[in-house]
């Protein structure tokens, strides 16, 4: 009698529910996976990576990491570069709000950049090196990448022949 309570029509659509949700988590992942093959198909000339950060420290040992991965996976590293200044934003703000505009406060933010340049990249390699540098990434360090992919020509050009 226990048993039979304790199992109520509830609970099975709940099971079933649970049982439905994964099959369509796993289907959802299976249709991504195959867009992802369709992407991994593509040939990169450049990746451009820019670092930024407020602790020159951070940046240096983040793009010093980023640039060992990247021999670990025999990708072709090309420059690497950092300004030697950093940008410069201040901002200034009156120190009391409605009265004595002589006294001000001056807030100032540095920001300094990175950057990196890997050559002649397959789909694959690409979207796992940035899946693995951007779950590295520090607090405090952004990453901007932009892609230089290779595409065939289109069928409308053709090739003119040579006049001799």
């Amino acid at each position: 009698m226990l048993l039979a309570n304790s199992f109520s029509p509830f609970t099975f659509s709940r099971v079933a529910l649970k049982s439905v949700q994964r099959v369509q988590s796993t289907l959802s992942s299976l249709k991504s996976e195959a867009n992802e093959e369709k992407e991994n198909d593509k040939l990169y000339k450049l990746i451009e990576l820019e670092m930024r950060s407020n602790d020159p420290a951070v940046l240096k040992s983040y793009s010093h990491f980023v640039n060992e991965a990247a021999k670990e996976l025999n990708i072709n590293v090309g420059e690497r570069w950092a300004p030697k200044k950093a940008l410069h934003d201040r901002l200034t703000l009156l120190r009391s709000i409605h009265v004595k505009k002589k006294y001000r406060v001056q807030y100032e933010t540095r920001t300094y950049f990175s950057f990196m340049q890997l050559h002649k990249l397959t789909g694959s390699t690409t979207s796992t090196f940035l899946e693995y540098i951007q779950r590295n990434l520090p607090e405090g360090v952004a990453l901007k990448v932009a892609k230089v992919a290779l595409e065939k020509f289109p069928d409308y050009v053709k090739q003119i022949p040579p006049t001799s």
